[in-house]
């Protein structure tokens, strides 16, 4: 079963929180320069920032497909076989938390290397280092792509084979600006365009008819 996460700060940002924070404090302390000070104090502010853990509220509507990350919809598409492509690009202000899209069972995660081209380029999808974590619901199935951008250069997944996912539940991060593609069904009618700003785990990508 996955477990919840409901740090304020992702237990992953604290590495990047805690030794800028303590160096703030040691100078502050030791009257040392004014700007290694703010210097360190900001960076701590940004890495407590950039992995801030938000309490999301997730629709109740039983069809509804929701946004797996904050960002900005850059892509939608049908692909050759009839299903959807959305991509979300994630830069460097933006939520990084990565959130099931539906509720279901966890049927395959697959990390490939890559490379780190610009996420919000369409091959990246191809080329890049990525994630990509498979969810069935019976017989609907819904794949999300975790996918490392030109800064970003460690993706984070918290589940495996067989867990469940409730909708809207956190799953994982992508640090340092990024995207995600997701992959519908068919039958699935898309509720967003290029160009849309979407809030992960709240806002709906997509219903199932």
């Amino acid at each position: 079963m996955a477990k919840p996460h409901r740090e304020l700060i992702a237990k992953e940002g604290w590495i990047y929180v805690w030794p800028p924070a303590l160096l703030a404090a040691l100078s502050f302390l030791f009257r040392g320069p004014i700007w290694l000070t703010l210097a360190a104090a900001l960076i701590a502010a940004y890495a407590a920032y950039f992995f801030r853990n938000p309490y999301r509220r997730i629709p109740e509507d039983e069809d509804a497909i929701v946004a797996p990350a904050d960002g900005k919809v850059v892509g939608v598409r049908q692909l050759e076989d009839g299903r959807h492509q959305i991509a979300i690009f994630l830069n460097i202000f933006n939520v990084h938390i990565n959130r099931s899209p539906i509720a279901g069972s966890v049927e395959k995660t697959e990390y490939t290397k890559g490379l780190f081209l610009a996420a919000y380029k369409e091959d990246a999808s191809k080329v890049n280092e990525r994630n990509r974590v498979v969810i069935r619901d019976g017989e609907f199935v819904v794949e999300v792509i975790q996918i490392a951008g030109l800064i970003a250069r460690r993706i984070v997944c918290w589940v495996s084979e067989k867990d469940a996912l409730a909708r809207g539940e956190r799953y994982g991060l992508i640090k340092f600006g990024s995207r995600m593609d997701v992959i519908l069904p068919a039958e699935c009618q898309v509720a967003v365009r290029p160009g849309q700003k979407v809030a992960g785990g709240s806002h709906i990508l997509a219903r199932r008819r």
